[in-house]
């Protein structure tokens, strides 16, 4: 049975081909141009072999427009978009967006409130050329997505008073970020102690018989010196407000420094007014109180700086993952080792790592083995076992051994930037929950505003002396911060979105944080998901009378062309097996069928690889064959089986086992104990799915599921309710993975997987999606405490200051505590965000 020929063939290199689906699109574009073309591509090297009458120039104008032209012409390819309705698309294009779209980001200075960072970003957004830009006013980051020239948008910052430094290198901006946020702490230590200082001697002096009343004549002087001693200290410590309010009230808006620049002004001047012209008051309220004005930017500037020294901590993740980052590296080249700056090394370059060192760059060990400590990317604290053609990277720890690697990506290019790239964008997104913050946030200053007139009316109507309406009127202003509330949802996400990258689960944006936290349901794939995703074939038969080497020859020029798992392992099977060392075969209309295998065409033989549904599709009479009760033996054992068919006739089947991960039956057993409802969907054989499921304690399942099968049980379980989440690894995966509530996707998985994804696993492990979704209701539990926190602190300051127990108890709200009780809620809202890190997952 000859089914191949052998001819001379031109190479090409391609970029971006995947799978058989892309050869078969391939194959069927340069057959358009010329029909007796023969094409085979070999996934792994990226390598066109091409029998064709087309020249060079028209091969690679095919190639350019289907995106399968080499890098090396600066062509890119776009993963194709599943066949999904609207919204699924929507959310499948902004996934991608997030990798695609220049992004610009900017360290924010000078920002005192969340009404400040709605006010960049409201700037910002203006631009021409900007599609979205995120302040998030817990980290002082802008983030600009769009076509814009950097300089543009710093500028645009500039003229609205607040400085905008540009990020090139994110480890160099965290350490200015903490260098400034160091300095800034230390001088609000300063102008804390000398407001509170100069506060609390003017209150002893009051309350040991000095009194703080002006009498006409003999103690003006003296007040009116204390008036201008006080003026200077209120420059001192509270200068950054009143500029600040002086900007905002420029562009007819206002913010915190708003609220802090009236109440402390309007306590000084009306003590000047009353220095100046005591007669103009009644005995009774001839009160000064230049003791509140500096004591409350004392306070103020206490709470910020507490803030600052616990919120400095929010940023420790990103620090953690970005000191990791090695500075030298022993390099060999021409013969000799020598120690580089890491900026030096390049792509080819051979690096030598000794036991106990970190990696410095992403490789390929080429010498010697050893156990690779990958923690601190995984979550995962087993050392991992290395030897050659294994990959390692950058910021693992070699914990013994010595060895050679061969580096594959530097700089900005290591897996290690790019998480550290991606946990940053994701802390700077906002989950849907802050919205209302934000809304409010946006009226909450005029709304103080309007209510402190209120007050001063009301207590003017009630016939209340000047200073009785002068000191609610004030502590209404001094208590209303929104600080708090700008400050809930942002420190939490931040914090949140950081535990997770520490265990292992990269979140890309907020709303996936939010939804995790929400999921009732999450849908399993089988294969490289519940499995390890790494089958071998461990038994065989082949029809008699055939050639095996032949056979083999044939298989696998239709499996090359295949990412799946059972694909590779007949692949190594077929390779492993040939006696001889034969050409790759010429095959003609290779197609994958959906779900259910390969068809292809040699030499007018009609050629069939893949499952039993594929065979009865075919009109294969399997149970005609000697070896169907093997089959039947196979199946009840677990293993999967691929059936091979020339024309309507069983030439072989393979028996592959695919093992449980070893963490398997433990993650499951964890979602299972956090209430959540598992459902397997595999496209694998129904005795085989049965089997895994008994294994792992799975009861709802689903075998012999295409894609669109699996699209249409997640569809279902959406609409009866449930929050579902879908975990996968491979491209049949990625429609449901997009439609999905959550898509969780293994890290080692198809790219299509992981682009149609929201969350990212880095370690091949289901604990991650226990790990994830627990952080997640964590964070989430977090952010409503502290919304419901500085809502309650709100909606009973405000009232306090006015003085509503005044009408039954005869007690007012000191502005003074006012002040203390505004700055600590920013305090206490960032201190229980930070309760955060010691978060751990229940067994």
């Amino acid at each position: 049975m000859n089914l191949s020929e052998n001819k001379n063939q031109r190479l090409f290199k391609v970029y971006g081909v995947k799978c058989a689906v892309c050869i078969d699109k391939l194959t069927k574009a340069l057959q358009e141009k010329d029909s007796i073309a023969r094409v085979t591509v070999d996934i792994s090297t990226q390598e066109l072999s091409l029998n064709s009458q087309l020249s060079d120039t028209q091969i690679r104008e095919i190639l350019s427009n289907l995106n399968y032209l080499s890098k090396d012409d600066n062509q890119e390819k776009q993963t194709p978009l599943p066949q999904l309705d609207k919204s699924s698309q929507s959310k499948v294009l902004n996934n991608q967006a997030l990798e695609n779209e220049p992004r610009h980001r900017f360290l924010i200075n000078g920002m005192t409130c969340i009404a400040c960072a709605k006010s960049v970003e409201k700037t910002l957004n203006k631009i021409s050329g900007v599609s979205l830009a995120e302040v998030n006013f817990a980290n002082r980051i802008a983030q600009v997505s769009g076509e814009v020239n950097p300089d543009i948008l710093i500028n645009a910052v500039f003229d609205i008073g607040y400085e905008a430094i540009f990020i090139k290198d994110l480890h160099k901006a965290e350490v200015e970020r903490n260098k400034k946020e160091q300095q800034a702490y230390r001088l609000k230590k300063i102008q804390s102690w000398v407001g509170i200082s100069v506060g609390l001697l003017l209150m002893l002096y009051g309350l040991f018989g000095g009194g703080m009343m002006v009498a006409p004549g003999t103690s003006q002087m003296q007040w009116g010196i204390v008036g201008i001693i006080c003026l200077g200290v209120m420059w001192f410590c509270g200068r950054h407000f009143y500029r600040g309010a002086w900007l905002m009230l420029k562009r007819f808006e206002s913010n915190m420094d708003t609220l802090v620049a009236l109440g402390t002004l309007s306590a000084w001047l009306y003590s000047m007014v009353v220095v100046f012209s005591p007669t103009w008051f009644d005995e009774t309220s001839r009160h000064v109180y230049f003791e509140a004005a500096v004591m409350i930017l004392g306070m103020i500037n206490l709470g910020q700086a507490l803030e600052l020294k616990t919120r400095g901590k929010t940023s420790q993740e990103i620090r953690r993952l970005l000191d990791l980052q090695v500075k030298t590296a022993q390099v060999i080249r021409g013969g000799k080792e020598i120690t580089l700056p890491i900026e030096q090394v390049k792509v080819g370059d051979g690096i030598h790592v000794r036991a106990g060192k970190k990696i410095p760059v992403d490789g390929v060990l080429t010498e010697g083995q050893s156990r690779i400590n990958e923690a601190m990317l995984t979550g995962e604290s087993f050392a991992v076992k290395k030897q050659a053609g294994d990959k390692v990277f950058l910021g693992t720890l070699n914990n013994e051994g010595s060895f050679i690697l061969r580096a594959t990506q530097v700089g900005d290019d290591t897996k290690l930037a790019q998480i550290v790239q991606m946990v940053s964008q994701a802390q700077n997104s906002k989950p849907p929950i802050g919205n209302l913050a934000n809304r409010v946030v946006a009226i909450f200053v005029p709304v103080v505003l309007l209510v402190a007139v209120i007050t001063a009316f009301f207590w003017w109507l009630a016939g209340a002396e000047t200073s009785h309406i002068l000191v609610t009127s004030i502590s209404v202003l001094i208590i209303a911060c929104p600080c708090a509330l700008g400050l809930a949802t942002p420190i939490s996400t931040m914090i949140g979105i950081g535990k997770a990258a520490e265990y292992g689960g990269l979140i890309r944006h907020g709303a996936a944080l939010q939804t995790a936290a929400e999921i009732d349901t999450v849908v399993l794939d089988k294969t490289g998901t519940i499995t390890q995703g790494k089958p071998s074939v461990v038994d065989s038969l082949i029809a008699e009378k055939n050639d095996k080497d032949e056979m083999y020859q044939i298989i696998s020029a239709m499996e090359q062309g295949s990412t799946h798992p059972l694909a590779k392992a007949i692949l190594e099977f077929t390779h492993s097996e040939k006696s001889t060392t034969s050409a790759v075969a010429v095959l003609e209309d290779l197609n994958s069928v959906d779900g259910r295998g390969l068809t292809a065409n040699v030499s007018g033989k009609e050629l069939y690889l893949g499952n039993e549904a594929l065979m009865l599709d075919a009109g294969v009479e399997l149970k005609a064959y000697d070896f169907f009760k093997a089959v039947n033996e196979w199946k009840e054992a677990a293993y999967t089986v691929v059936f091979f068919a020339v024309d309507n006739q069983l030439q072989a089947v393979f028996a592959i086992s695919d093992a449980l991960r070893e963490e398997a039956k433990t993650a499951i057993k964890q979602l299972i104990n956090r209430g959540i409802h598992l459902v397997m969907l595999t496209g694998d054989n129904t005795q085989t799915a049965a089997a895994i499921a008994k294994q792992t304690g799975i009861t709802d399942w689903q075998a012999e599921c295409l894609p669109k099968d699996k699209l249409k049980r997640v569809k279902l379980l959406q609409s009866q309710g449930h929050r579902v989440a879908v975990v996968g690894d491979g491209i049949n995966d990625a429609p449901a993975l997009a439609i999905a509530d959550v898509g969780f996707a293994i890290g080692e998985g198809a790219d299509a997987a992981i682009e149609n994804s929201d969350i990212t696993l880095l370690n091949p492990s289901l604990n991650g999606v226990a790990n994830v979704i627990g952080i997640s209701e964590a964070t989430l539990t977090n952010i409503k405490q502290n919304l419901w926190g500085a809502f309650l602190y709100n909606t009973l300051g405000i009232p306090l200051a006015a003085g509503i127990l005044f009408l039954w108890t005869g007690w007012l709200l000191s502005p003074i505590i006012a002040g203390l009780a505004m700055a600590l809620s920013s305090v206490t809202v960032v201190s229980n965000a930070n309760r955060l890190r010691s978060w751990k997952l229940k067994k």
